[in-house]
């Protein structure tokens, strides 16, 4: 028993794998069941024994593309360094992430260049709302507690700069993924870094 239970989880990656890059790379609409069935080298009974439908796949696809993620926001919003330190790993392992892992950069890829999103898909998008809002109450809090302590001197309300901090981050992400061949992510790291402290304000 305890093997059948390993075959079918090693058969359950295997199709999330599969998934992941079919849809990263030909989109939602494109990719159907029997091309991921394909790829995944099984037949279309075991993709509906673990899930029911291309839409449960798809969500499925993404909650496990963005575990490194979600892993990070936790990371960071519970490090007993300073705000200032938690904020900068974020932003260094976040950049890292995209530039050196396949499965990070690939549900980017799928969200923002390969996929519709419309109401039908309103648990994927319950989802990925609460990732961006979870995101953006970590740097309001990390800001927050930054400006307490003295560590940043800035006027502005920490909740607009902890929209600002997530906004700055996309707009990196989407511009590299839309042209990667416009900037090298792993030398332009340092400098991303500290455009992001001029933005926030002066750091003390």
């Amino acid at each position: 028993m305890r093997r059948t239970k390993e075959d079918a989880e090693k058969t359950r990656q295997t199709v999330l794998e599969a998934a992941l890059k079919l849809f990263s790379r030909d989109g939602y609409s494109l990719t159907t069941l029997s091309r991921i069935a394909k790829e995944a080298g099984c037949s279309r009974g075991p993709i509906y024994w673990h899930f029911e439908n291309k839409d449960d796949l798809y969500e499925a696809v993404l909650a496990y593309s963005q575990e490194p993620l979600e892993a990070l926001v936790a990371e960071c919003a519970g490090m007993r360094e300073t705000p200032i330190e938690a904020m900068d790993h974020f932003i260094e392992r976040w950049l890292g992430l995209l530039a050196n892992d396949r499965k990070y950069r690939q549900s980017f890829e799928i969200l923002l260049n390969k996929t519709e999103l419309t109401d039908a898909m309103s648990r994927t998008l319950k989802r990925e709302r609460a990732l961006t809002r979870s995101i953006i109450t970590m740097f309001r809090d990390l800001v927050g507690q930054a400006a307490e302590r003295g560590l940043i001197s800035t006027q502005e309300d920490p909740e607009d700069l902890g929209l600002l901090s997530y906004t700055y981050l996309m707009g990196i992400t989407q511009t590299w993924l839309f042209a990667p061949k416009l900037f090298s992510l792993k030398q332009e790291t340092a400098f991303f870094q500290r455009q992001f402290w001029r933005l926030l304000g002066q750091m003390n």
